[in-house]
């Protein structure tokens, strides 16, 4: 597989609806694999397929507890609130206040195309959320309250 290129804010491509995957292929297996491998090499927790330049309905999420690929994903259910921190990979070095739903349920594909449901609460809610808005052409930042700041970075005070 592949690290591939993240596309950053201002890239036209982050603010288009991604298309439906109808079936499985090659290319589409291999566009997965490639999106893992982005996600891990830049230490995110989330990535969208048009983050990588591909307007197709992929997800690749893992906030600790192993990888979640979600093909066509639609929410089907949140509840409660949660307020946190968000950084997104297509805007490096920044963070922002976001609030969302603190539980997500989607139903979705897996890379067999089989029709599964995840449901999660808490950073999971809040990456699940995250990048099927990425599907829609919505970027967190639309969603920040009180505008973006600089991340430190380990090390720095």
């Amino acid at each position: 597989m592949a690290v591939r290129k993240i596309r950053e804010l201002g890239d036209e491509i982050l603010r288009k609806q991604c298309k439906e995957v109808p079936k499985m292929t090659l290319r589409t297996k291999m566009l997965i694999g490639d999106m893992l491998d982005t996600m891990y090499d830049a230490m995110g927790v989330g990535l969208a397929a048009s983050q990588v330049g591909i307007l197709k309905r992929i997800v690749t999420i893992d906030v600790g507890d192993g990888p979640i690929v979600l093909i066509n994903p639609e929410v089907i259910e949140t509840s409660g609130e949660q307020t946190g921190e968000e950084g997104c990979l297509s805007v490096p070095g920044k963070a922002g206040v976001v609030t969302r739903p603190s539980y997500a349920k989607v139903r979705a594909l897996n890379e067999n195309m089989e029709e599964i449901e995840v449901e999660g609460e808490g950073l999971l809610a809040r990456a699940l959320l995250h990048e099927i808005d990425h599907l829609d052409g919505k970027v967190y930042v639309d969603l920040v309250e009180g505008g973006l700041h600089d991340v430190k970075k380990e090390g720095e005070e």
